[in-house]
């Protein structure tokens, strides 16, 4: 277990405030989008086409959440690892389409996102994913509402 001065860390803090804001923005910008963001999922060619319309209307209000969580230092360590398997999952996502040569539209931050599969892409959410574990070790950080809840 991390020391009380690790736990309090300006590292840990900016990093699990920028994860928090990114997911929030990414979401944001997906809400109100569903059939955008169907699409662009059912393009990575991964998933049968009856559960798209559904992830597609409950990933952007995860996301908020998941960032907002992030972003409020709540429930970090929890937060922070889910932010990692999303991420994980997205890069395994984004890999998958470039081994298979599919020129598929990420649609990370919604229909207006012209980003599409490629290596450097998947190396970035790779890195997010590690930056949200490191999060998960180190949590909460400074200005958590975990600190205001858990008194260990």
């Amino acid at each position: 277990m991390p020391d009380r001065a690790a736990n309090r860390s300006p590292v840990t803090t900016a990093l699990r405030a920028a994860l928090g804001i990114l997911l929030l923005v990414a979401g944001v910008l997906k809400i109100g989008h569903a059939t955008a963001l169907a699409a662009a999922i059912a393009g990575f060619r991964l998933l049968p086409a009856a559960p798209v319309p559904y992830l597609a209307l409950l990933l952007p209000w995860f996301e908020v959440l998941l960032g907002l969580y992030l972003a409020l230092g709540l429930f970090t360590r929890v937060a922070a690892a889910i932010a990692a398997l999303a991420f994980t999952a997205y890069a395994g996502a984004i890999a998958s389409a470039v081994l298979r040569g599919i020129p598929a539209q990420c649609g990370c931050f919604g229909p207006n996102d012209p980003a599409t599969a490629n290596w450097p892409h998947a190396g970035f959410d790779l890195a997010l994913s590690l930056i949200a574990l490191y999060v998960a070790w180190r949590a909460p950080g400074a200005l958590a509402l975990d600190r205001r809840i858990v008194r260990s």
